[in-house]
């Protein structure tokens, strides 16, 4: 199977901008979905699971400093560019306390941009790489493929620790089961591989339960 390419979200309530981004970033190799407006760019930011937000700041209705920090508040660690026409320093302020990583000022050169993209991505991944990871009483160390929760050690085979790892990196956001797939068992596994894991999980993890299924989309973890 193809190896998974990395997932860009573009939000922006501009057709010809968003559908020029689209296809710049298809062009590098990225797999894009777009949103139009602040509303969709919530929901897609939870059903596509991508690398990386392209966020305009200026939409009508929820823009996109809104957009930002309801994402942050619902403990989204995807990294996130501010698109803007504004250069003032107060401005770009403001988007980065709403918890933007980056911040592009149109108009703007678009090789600027997938450099930016690329960074963030990169930077991310180096964070992602960290040993030890934990939410709300759980801690997984990495290499050990141990966890611990509420001072009971728990061991974990190496699928589990993996599959435990890639929902402990972004806590609230649904990872869908074709993600856990090609993550993990490089494309070759069925849905319920992944479902008999997250019953395995939940077992080893215990009361009360973190590792919540979404409907339709996939796991999160939710305290």
């Amino acid at each position: 199977m193809a190896e998974a390419r990395e997932r860009v979200l573009v939000v922006d309530d501009d057709p010809p901008l968003r559908r020029m981004l689209e296809r710049t970033l298809v062009a590098e190799g990225f797999e894009v979905t777009v949103a139009g407006d602040g509303g969709a760019a919530l929901v897609q930011a939870e059903r596509s699971a991508p690398d990386v937000i392209v966020l305009d700041v200026t939409m009508p209705g929820l823009d996109g400093l809104a957009v930002c920090r309801r994402l942050r508040s619902k403990g989204l660690p995807t990294p996130i560019l501010m698109l803007t026409a504004r250069d003032a320093v107060p401005d770009r302020v403001a988007g980065l306390e709403a918890g933007a990583d980056d911040y592009l000022v149109k108009p703007f050169a678009v090789p600027e941009l997938v450099a930016r993209v690329r960074a963030l991505i990169r930077r991310h991944g180096e964070q992602d790489g960290r040993a030890v990871l934990s939410y709300a009483d759980l801690v997984l160390d990495v290499e050990k493929r141990t966890a611990r929760r509420a001072g009971r050690t728990i061991d974990l085979t190496g699928r589990e620790s993996e599959l435990l790892a890639l929902l402990l990196r972004e806590p609230g956001r649904v990872v869908q089961r074709e993600l856990a797939i090609d993550r993990i068992w490089n494309g070759a596994a069925e849905h319920n591989v992944v479902d008999r894991y997250v019953t395995r999980l939940r077992r080893k993890l215990g009361e009360p339960p973190l590792i919540r299924t979404v409907r339709g989309a996939g796991f999160a973890l939710r305290a």
